[in-house]
C-alpha cells in the first residue's frame, strides 16, 4: 500500500506513479475527478504533491491549509488510490520546481513508470518550465482536454504528452472558488472554508458583523440542501445566494434607498427593512461579480417575496426564515421544504403571514408581500 506524507516509511511494488503537483488553492471536484479519471485509465497510484511555494502564483492561503483541505478531500471523497506526499512541503528551497519533485520520486522508486498530471491550461507553459525536456524524459506528462483551450500539437508531440481519454473534469477552478464563482468542491472542504474564514468567506466578513455572517452560512447550507435534496437544477446557485442574501444589510439606509431608487426604481417607495435586499443583489453583482440573474432575483426579494418566483427564490426565502439558528423549533418546517419545497413554501409563507399578522400584529402594506401571499396562498390579506 501507497502511503507518504511523511515518507520515510514507504515500500511499494507499484508499477505505475502519477505524481499530480499543485497549489491546491483550494482543491476541487475537478481536480479529484481528473485524479481518478488518471488512475483508471493508467493503472496507477496518485501522488498529490502540494507546493509550498509555487513559482507562476503567490496563494491565497496558507500551506497549512491548503494541505488540511487537501487531506479532507481525499478522505472524504477521495480513493484508496490516493497519496499526498509533502516533499514540497517540506522543502527548504524558495520556489519549488517540477524537476526537483520528478527526480526526487524517480530515485525513490526507481522501478516504477512515473507520469506527471498536468491540467490542458498547463499544456502551452510547459515549455517554460525549468528543464521541461527532462521531466518528460523521467515522467510522461498526462494532459486533460478542457473545451474551449486550444493545445499545441507541436508541444504535444515534442514532450510525448499523452491525453487522458476524459474532459468532464467540469467547469470549475481554484480561482473561482475563490471568487465564488463556482462552489464545485467537496462538501467538507467548503465547510473548512466557512469554519477558518478562508476566501469568500474572509470577503463577506468585511461586509457584516459575526452574527450576520454565521445566520448567512446557516441560511446558504440549508438552502443548499433544500435544492440538492429536491432536484432543482442548477441547485449548487442555492448555496451562493443564501451566502450572500444579507450582504446589503450593513449598508447606510440611504444608500440602501439611493440603490432601490437606481436599479428597482418600480419599489422605492417600499418601507425601509426592505431596501437590505436590493442593495444586496447589487452588491452581490459589484463585489462577487455575481451575474446570474436567477441568483440576483432571489436575492432581491428574499425578504418581501414577490409574484411568480422560481424555485431558487422560494428556496431562499424558506431557508432565510426557518434556518436552525432563528431561536424556534423549525424542523417541522424544514423537513417539509426538504419533502417537496414547493409545499414547504406554501406552508412557510403560511407560518409567516400568521407569525407577522398574530403574535407581531403587523399589518402587510407592501405591494410585494401582498401580491405574494394573495398568489400563493390564494386569499386576500
Amino acid at each position: 500500500m501507497l502511503y507518504l506524507e511523511g515518507e520515510d516509511q514507504i515500500s511499494t511494488d507499484m508499477e505505475n506513479i502519477i505524481i499530480y503537483g499543485g497549489s491546491f488553492d483550494p482543491i476541487h471536484n475537478g481536480h479529484l475527478r481528473m485524479a481518478q479519471a488518471a488512475s483508471l485509465s493508467f493503472n496507477a497510484d496518485v501522488i498529490f504533491v502540494p507546493a509550498k511555494s509555487p513559482r507562476w502564483k503567490k496563494p491565497d492561503s496558507s500551506i497549512k491549509d491548503r494541505l488540511a483541505m487537501l487531506r479532507t478531500a481525499i478522505r472524504f471523497e477521495g480513493s484508496s488510490s490516493f497519496s499526498i506526499s509533502l516533499f514540497e512541503v517540506n522543502s527548504k528551497a524558495e520556489v519549488n520546481y517540477t524537476i526537483d519533485t520528478v527526480q526526487y520520486f524517480k530515485k525513490r522508486f526507481p522501478k516504477a513508470r512515473l507520469y506527471f498530471l498536468l491540467g490542458a491550461d498547463s499544456v502551452e507553459t510547459f515549455p517554460k518550465w525549468k528543464d521541461a525536456e527532462e521531466i518528460a524524459e523521467l515522467a510522461t506528462p498526462i494532459y486533460c482536454p478542457r473545451p474551449g483551450i486550444a493545445l499545441d500539437d507541436k508541444i504535444l508531440e515534442k514532450y510525448g504528452m499523452a491525453r487522458l481519454p476524459f474532459d468532464h473534469s467540469g467547469d470549475v477552478s481554484s480561482s473561482a472558488v475563490r471568487s465564488l464563482q463556482s462552489t464545485d468542491i467537496p462538501l467538507k472542504v467548503r465547510e473548512y472554508i466557512e469554519a477558518h474564514e478562508l476566501y469568500y468567506i474572509r470577503e463577506l466578513k468585511s461586509h457584516m458583523k459575526p452574527t450576520r455572517l454565521k445566520h448567512s452560512i446557516r441560511v446558504a447550507n440549508l438552502a443548499y440542501y433544500i435544492a440538492q435534496k429536491n432536484r432543482v437544477e442548477g441547485y449548487w446557485r442555492a448555496y451562493v445566494a443564501g451566502l450572500l442574501h444579507d450582504i446589503g444589510k450593513y449598508i447606510p439606509i440611504e444608500e440602501q434607498r439611493k440603490l432601490a431608487k437606481e436599479n428597482y426604481p418600480e419599489y422605492a417607495d417600499l418601507p425601509d427593512w426592505a431596501f437590505h435586499q436590493f442593495a444586496g443583489a447589487v452588491k452581490a453583482k459589484e463585489i462577487f461579480g455575481i451575474q446570474d440573474e436567477v441568483i440576483l432575483d432571489a436575492i432581491a426579494y428574499h425578504a418581501t417575496g414577490k409574484m411568480h418566483m422560481s424555485p431558487l427564490a422560494k428556496i431562499l426565502y424558506c431557508a432565510d426564515k426557518i434556518e436552525p439558528g432563528r431561536g424556534y423549533d423549525s424542523r417541522p418546517l424544514i423537513d417539509a421544504c426538504l419533502k417537496n419545497y414547493y409545499v414547504g413554501f406554501l406552508t412557510v409563507l403560511g407560518a409567516n403571514k400568521e407569525y407577522l399578522m398574530t403574535q407581531k400584529g403587523y399589518i402587510i402594506d407592501n405591494p410585494l408581500t401582498e401580491s405574494c401571499m394573495s398568489l400563493y396562498l390564494g386569499e386576500e390579506n
